[in-house]
């Protein structure tokens, strides 16, 4: 899948509503499926978008928190007052934005393909994956 295979506007948010975003995206998601430590903790499904083509809506920063550990590379961004991690910046993909296929609440989605990242083999696992592509434009 290129990065301009069909791509439509998916509108999402958070459980509470505080947080709210648009993203630009395929209507056929290529969804990554992490068993890093906190990946697998956090059932972290997500796909992968160009930061250009993510925009949080205005009013919901203010909402958010972040928490970071190990490398500090990666932003796990979540809502201050539901928990819901509705979107994040991959340690991977540091100039593009993860976001969780299961907080789009417009009926854009039209298919969802399955992808596994080994996390918890991160270094060698990075070297022969694709995943670094997806947030290019």
């Amino acid at each position: 899948m290129t990065s301009s295979d069909n791509l439509v506007s998916h509108s999402g948010s958070c459980h509470c509503g505080n947080v709210k975003f648009t993203v630009l995206a395929p209507s056929v998601l290529e969804v990554w499926n992490c068993n890093c430590s906190i990946c697998k903790k956090k059932q972290n499904l997500h796909f992968i978008v160009p930061k250009s083509r993510f925009t949080l809506h205005t009013g919901s920063e203010e909402h958010l928190t972040t928490y970071t550990f190990n490398s500090g590379q990666a932003k796990h961004t979540f809502c201050k007052t539901c928990g819901v991690q509705s979107f994040y910046t991959p340690r991977s993909n540091p100039d593009g934005v993860g976001v969780m296929p299961h907080c789009i609440d417009s009926d854009t989605v039209t298919e969802v393909v399955n992808r596994n990242f080994d996390g918890q083999n991160w270094e060698n696992f990075i070297e022969t994956s694709d995943i670094r592509s997806k947030s290019k434009e």
